[in-house]
């Protein structure tokens, strides 16, 4: 059976019929409002299972959650969920709510069925996902970090335009000097890997090109799946590697085959990492900037959970950035 949905603030005051900064300023002692109100506000409240100062409310719940592959794997390590992370708790606790970070392979056992959050921020979510399947069931508020797999009309979500991104670094490489562009894309089915390697397949086929996607493999820490792709005449001559570790397998692999970069090789990488502004050479770089990202999504998941959003459905857009470096043939920007 599902547990009965807890009350929130727009709840509260719907039942005492006053505003949501009165129920907020009633629970927590601030504000200047009358002791009358304040003390029908905390009765609504009891009343509704909330709790007041006298009975020690519960800690209002956020989860966050990676569920593009449905497999053990610890998104933590990767810079953009690090920090995506890091900025997400930091905006859930200023807004009164602790923030829970849940496994990856979650997404294919019971778990969401049960799962005792208030609202779920869910990031990279594929097609078909189980977990956004089960929420959606129990009416769990959702905001998703990037476009939905399988998006319903009411839906939020943030996200970057990964076509217009994809396209000034397939620009940014040319303009260097690059021939022959390769895109290292993502295998999984969220998204931003679709987006990105759709905006290069049409840049390709704008200009006749020869499109060479090569799949992101987890377990490919020393780039070996590059190798066909930068070997005999015919070998790219630069790759966007569209995740996190794609620029250091990139560096990995051009060494292992005696390539020069940016010489031979340019390189380009979609990375939170700070790593590669002192890699040899330091390699040009895409931010997604997830901070922002995490600070709208989470603002995005609360004002649902208390009924406060004006927001209208759809996305909001976070600019993405070009940080160019010596990896990518080009003079970097000065300063």
């Amino acid at each position: 059976m599902c547990p009965v949905p807890r009350p929130t603030l727009a709840d509260i005051a719907r039942a005492a019929e006053v505003s949501t900064a009165t129920v907020s300023h009633a629970l927590n002692g601030t504000g200047r409002i009358g002791e009358s109100t304040r003390r029908r506000v905390r009765e609504v409240a009891t009343a509704l299972g909330y709790g007041t100062p006298r009975t020690a409310p519960r800690t209002r719940t956020l989860g966050i959650a990676v569920t593009t592959f449905a497999t053990a794997w610890n998104y933590t390590e990767i810079a953009y969920f690090s920090r995506a992370v890091t900025a997400a708790t930091s905006v859930a606790h200023a807004r009164g709510y602790a923030l829970i970070t849940l496994p990856a392979d979650r997404a294919a056992d019971d778990t969401w069925h049960s799962l005792a959050v208030d609202g779920m921020l869910i990031m990279d979510s594929p097609r078909g996902d189980p977990m956004v399947n089960a929420l959606r069931a129990r009416g769990i508020p959702l905001v998703f970090d990037g476009v939905p797999g399988d998006p319903r009309p009411g839906d939020h979500w943030v996200d970057n335009d990964h076509e217009a991104t994809t396209r000034e670094v397939l620009d940014h490489l040319t303009a260097s000097g690059a021939r022959r562009i390769a895109l290292q894309s993502g295998n999984g089915d969220e998204h931003y890997a679709r987006a990105v390697t759709a905006a290069y397949a049409g840049w390709c086929a704008e200009r006749g090109a020869e499109p060479l996607v090569v799949p992101f493999d987890l377990a490919d820490g020393q780039g070996r799946s590059l190798d066909a792709l930068l070997r005999g005449p015919d070998r790219a001559d630069a790759v966007y590697a569209a995740y996190d570790p794609g620029g250091h397998r990139l560096l990995a692999a051009a060494a292992r085959l005696g390539l020069r970069v940016p010489g031979d090789l340019r390189v380009v990488c979609a990375s939170e990492d700070p790593g590669y502004a002192t890699t040899r050479p330091p390699v040009t770089t895409v931010t997604l900037d997830p901070e922002r990202t995490a600070r709208a999504a989470v603002g995005l998941l609360v004002d649902l959970i208390e009924g406060g959003g004006s927001a209208a459905p759809g996305p909001v857009v976070v600019p993405a950035r070009l940080l160019v470096r010596a990896s990518s043939g080009a003079q970097p920007a000065a300063g």
